[in-house]
């Protein structure tokens, strides 16, 4: 499969629950000159092939960045001004992963300035291109080589600009430090000389000679972070942040049935009923009082009455009623040649995405068009909702969206947006809309539960055979490993499902990672092998063979004697092109039972490494992250209301659940770098477990580990 093919597989999987929603609510440019948006100067800007995660849907109107026509074309903006100043404009958004330091950086690279030279604008549907939302770990592998080709361009169309006004040959020129300078006459011309009086707009679509990575002087470094003193001394400025002259609060209520025919009045003077069918909310000058008038008229109306009598008791049985799955003649044959076999059911919990920030939205209408500030991993997508709602064309919305409190693949959609716009509209002003806790358990969208069915088998030698994997619902990310098994099937199974479902972090890689490996662990433990040296007997690919060779060395892998309430396990997989495996230890409380973490290693390789510090930092979050879903996170719900709904009953992981973090990263310079975001997590879980299990002599087999009875 090449790699194009790749990457339409990732966006039908990170898009395979959310298109299958229907609109929440709703109400009843063609391609600009930049110059005219950017002012005087040079404008470089990319062709790219359509953004095909960006291509369904209604309502997105004709041309535009975030429309459906000729922007989709459209990669990276590069400005540079008369005066000399760097402006790249991108669609991607910032959501903790540092792509806003990665992008400088690659333009820094190949325009030969220095990283804070540069002025980054993202994910900005008047400015920037539509580049297909910020999910999947894309941005890496698709947006860095699209900007490094327009830096690229930008340099050589500075040297051409800089050899007519010396009138050298170019061969003569070089580039550095905002300047192209002509050696032998020791004279050199600053950008803004260059640029001064010129409207150029040059497009790209072929490739332009790239800075090979062996003298790469930015990227390769630990650059820090562009905007990291704003952040923590507080002066950035998320949506749930953003005030606008004259704004007002809202309430969205939900949960009630509205009658047809119901009067509803205002229960304060100072708040406003906005009503449109389905929807009901209030707006008033201040938050509290915003609050108040919806309490107020919640308890007014009807609890909705649900139908639905799913439970999260029930559930793995509900995913796999009705499923059925045709026999493989071959699978079975390999099975029954085999000297031992095995045959076990994984399950997952349906988890929350827990961002730091809430939803959140302001919203302002002017002269027939809204502008959205909000938090969202897909500014193109929630621009084309809004307009849906509205019955607008893209050009009349405009979404822009501030650096964001996380999002971990749960803001692909961000109701705020159209719930800020509906009430702004009504109210005349602008409207600040931010979900509670309680509101983004309850009606975001979850990790999808799920039920991994394994059948193995395997010789006395312990080589496998056979093997037959079946994932119901999860989804099929990494459904298929890299073990080397000469009979294998791995499917992925949809099913109907009971709770609203999307992306999450890795995807399905780690329902299908932790299945595949603790099945490998119990087959190990079957025949009497190391965990780790049963993995490299039935593994050929090298580049998985390493990060395992790498994080057991580090570990100090079969060096330690094994004692009692102790335990130690390893996991690995791929996923999005990259590797990583991962050693945990776990160590047993005796008189508690409890189990706690206290050290994980992780070996992780995505090519080249364009930051290493970033690259780190991403590694352990996504180990911490990991420990959640390992441990204890897991919604509980009945019928359609989860049951715990806030941060005290739905655990997360705290400081004093982490363990001692050692990452390893093998650079292979010689690749072509891949996204870090994701793929670290996946080996987590599987780790841990196998830890859990020399520890406690419990074998888990469910995801949180505590619904298999490991305390922690």
């Amino acid at each position: 499969m090449n790699e194009n093919s790749s990457f339409e597989l990732l966006d039908q999987e990170v898009e395979r629950y959310e298109l299958r929603q229907p609109p929440r609510y709703s109400f009843g440019p063609d391609r600009r000159d930049f110059l005219k948006v950017a002012g005087g100067g040079i404008a470089v800007c990319l062709l790219t092939g359509p953004a095909r995660a960006q291509q369904r849907g209604k309502g997105r109107g004709k041309g535009g960045f975030g429309g459906g026509g000729a922007s989709q074309t459209m990669g990276a903006w590069l400005h540079i001004a008369e005066d000399g100043k760097i402006t790249l404009y991108s669609g991607k958004t910032e959501v903790g992963q540092n792509v806003r330091t990665s992008v400088t950086q690659a333009l820094a690279e190949e325009l030969r300035v220095k990283p804070e030279a540069i002025e980054v604008v993202l994910a900005d549907t008047e400015l920037c291109p539509n580049e297909g939302g910020t999910s999947g770990s894309q941005s890496t592998p698709r947006t860095i080589p699209q900007i490094r080709r327009v830096g690229a361009a930008a340099r050589e169309l500075l040297i051409d600009l800089a050899a007519e006004q010396l009138k050298v040959p170019r061969g003569e020129l070089t580039i550095a430090d905002a300047k192209v300078l002509h050696g032998a006459s020791d004279r050199s011309l600053k950008f803004g000389e260059l640029t001064k009086g010129q409207k150029l707009t040059k497009a790209i679509s072929s490739d332009a000679p790239l800075t090979p990575t062996k003298d790469w002087k930015v990227l390769g470094t630990s650059t820090p972070k562009v905007n990291g003193q704003a952040i923590v001394t507080g002066q950035h400025r998320y949506a749930s942040d953003i005030q606008l002259p004259g704004m007002l609060f809202g309430r969205v209520i939900r949960g009630r049935s509205i009658p047809a025919d119901a009067n509803l009045t205002s229960p304060s003077a100072n708040a406003m009923i906005v009503r449109d069918g389905s929807f009901l909310g209030v707006v008033a000058p201040t938050l509290h009082e915003a609050d108040k008038a919806a309490e107020a008229l919640s308890a007014k109306l009807p609890a909705a009455a649900s139908t639905s009598q799913a439970s999260h008791k029930s559930l793995f049985a509900d995913l796999k009623r009705g499923a059925r799955v045709e026999a493989s003649p071959g699978i079975e044959s390999a099975l029954k040649a085999a000297d031992h076999k095995l045959e076990n059911s994984y399950t997952i919990a349906y988890i929350a995405h827990a961002p730091m920030e809430p939803r959140a939205a302001v919203a302002e209408w002017k002269d027939g068009k809204v502008t959205v500030w909000t938090g969202t991993q897909q500014p193109s997508r929630v621009q084309g909702m809004v307009a849906e709602a509205f019955g607008l064309g893209t050009d009349k919305v405009r979404v822009i969206v501030p650096d964001t409190g996380s999002g971990y693949g749960g803001k692909h959609t961000v109701d705020t947006a159209v719930e800020a716009a509906r009430l702004a509209k009504e109210a005349g002003k602008p409207v600040k809309v931010v979900w509670t806790r309680e509101e983004e358990f309850n009606y975001a969208y979850f990790r999808p539960a799920g039920v991994i069915d394994v059948r193995a088998g395997m010789t006395k030698d312990g080589l496998v055979t056979a093997w037959d994997f079946h994932n119901y619902n999860s989804g099929g990310s990494a459904v298929r490993g890299l073990y080397d098994i000469p009979q294998q099937r791995a499917l992925a199974h949809q099913v109907p499902y009971p709770l609203k479902q999307g992306s999450y972090r890795a995807l399905a890689s780690t329902a299908n990672t932790f299945a595949r490996e603790a099945a490998m662990d119990e087959l190990a433990h079957k025949v009497g092998m190391d965990p780790l040296a049963f993995r490299l007997k039935n593994l050929k690919d090298e580049r998985l063979r390493a990060v395992f060779q790498a994080a057991a060395e580090k570990f100090g892998w079969g060096k330690v004697e094994r004692t009692a309430n102790h335990g130690r396990g390893i996991a690995g997989g791929s996923e999005k092109g990259s590797f990583v495996a991962s050693c945990a230890e776990v160590v047993r409380d005796p008189a508690s039972g409890k189990i706690r973490v206290t050290r994980v290693v992780t070996a992780f390789e995505c090519g080249a490494v364009l930051n290493p510090d970033a690259c780190k930092n991403q590694v352990e979050g996504a180990v911490v992250q990991g420990l959640g879903g390992a441990l204890f996170e897991a919604i509980q719900f009945e019928g359609t209301k989860v049951l715990n709904d806030d941060f005290s009953t739905y655990r997360v992981p705290r400081f004093s659940d982490t363990p001692e973090l050692e990452t390893v990263l093998l650079n292979r310079t010689d690749l072509a770098p891949i996204g870090a975001g994701e793929t670290p997590i996946i080996a987590v879980a599987p780790a841990v477990a196998q830890a859990a299990f020399e520890a406690t002599g419990i074998r888990a087999r469910s995801l949180p580990l505590a619904a298999s009875g490991i305390k922690s």
